[in-house]
């Protein structure tokens, strides 16, 4: 089966995930800018005029789409590149994937999915 891996993180971590995500044989994934807040609620900033809250902050989004047996790996590489310890951190979720056909190549499955270096390469050799 295959899963997607929706994490969403701090901007500022976006490289370390790239690398991490790199080491490990993982070649494809997109990434989004979201807006959102968690259980802190946002965070309050002292201007001129006071304090403000600001509930909406900003995140990206990076979705991989991967084989079963690369999920644990991938889950590891990017907790250890975003992780701090503090609030804000991010969240990651799993979602099966029924499908996933390459247009260009008709490929479906697994194929689809495969490129040179990746993990299921790397893995094999």
């Amino acid at each position: 089966m295959t899963k997607k891996i929706e994490a969403i993180i701090r901007e500022e971590k976006l490289d370390d995930v790239k690398k991490a995500l790199k080491e490990i044989g993982i070649v494809g994934m997109n990434i989004f800018e979201v807006q959102g807040h968690g259980r802190q609620g946002g965070i309050t900033l002292a201007g001129r005029s006071g304090s403000y809250q600001v509930d909406m902050l900003p995140r990206l989004q990076v979705n991989i789409i991967l084989s079963d047996h690369n999920v644990g790996k991938t889950i590891d590489a990017i907790c250890k590149a975003v992780g701090t310890g503090k609030i804000g951190d991010g969240l990651i979720f799993v979602y099966p994937v029924e499908e996933v056909i390459r247009v260009r190549t008709g490929e479906r499955g697994h194929q689809a999915l495969m490129y040179p270096d990746d993990i299921d390469t790397l893995a094999a050799d």
